[in-house]
């Protein structure tokens, strides 16, 4: 069967997972939304790719031996038609049966997506409405613009805001209690703080 490129799958509706994972390797990243093959933007900015490993490293401190905890790029299948790359996953070790070679296969307990202005919108309304009704127990959102943690916690189907951190504040979870750092932390380590 030949692999079809992005031009060829965007023509077709509902995209799935199968059809995503057999597409042409291109360079690019994609996600899949409710069926839609969706390009992500070009590589993140080195800000953002230094919160990210500052928050790896903060959650590996104190979290690694309860959670597998992977970093984007990482495919998380929500379902056939809803595939999704957090800039972070968590996934408790009692429930590592979703982790599969070709990524994760079902719902984490945690993710996190690390906000810039070019993906604030997409963030905090497109995927805060998929993470909920998937069931991603918690939901954060590192904002670049302005150096806050919005951590959102699943009522029912939807998120409610449970707090906001900022500077020194420490980030507490309870669905991932072991989380223990602050936005000075993960924002001490850039080499400027410009997005």
């Amino acid at each position: 069967m030949k692999k079809k490129t992005y031009e060829e799958l965007i023509k077709e509706s509902p995209v799935t997972y199968d059809m995503y994972a057999n597409m042409e390797d291109d360079g690019r990243r994609y996600e899949i939304s409710d069926g839609v093959l969706e390009l992500m933007s070009p590589a993140p900015t080195t800000t953002h790719q230094s919160v990210s490993q500052e928050l790896l490293f903060s959650l590996n401190a104190t979290c690694r031996n309860e959670y597998i905890i992977y970093v984007s790029p990482v495919d998380v299948i929500l379902s056939a038609t809803e595939v999704r790359q957090p800039d972070l996953v968590m996934i408790h070790r009692s429930r590592m049966d979703i982790i599969e070679e070709r990524g994760i296969n079902g719902t984490p307990d945690l993710v996190a997506e690390i906000s810039s202005k070019h993906s604030r919108r997409r963030d905090k309304v497109q995927k805060r409405i998929v993470y909920a009704k998937y069931g991603v127990l918690e939901y954060w959102i590192v904002d670049l613009s302005n150096f806050t943690l919005e951590q959102y916690v699943l009522d029912g189907q939807r998120y409610e805001l449970a707090d906001l951190y900022a500077e020194d504040e420490i980030i507490r979870s309870k669905v991932v209690p072991c989380a223990s750092f602050s936005m000075n932390v993960l924002v001490q380590a850039l080499p400027s703080k410009r997005e």
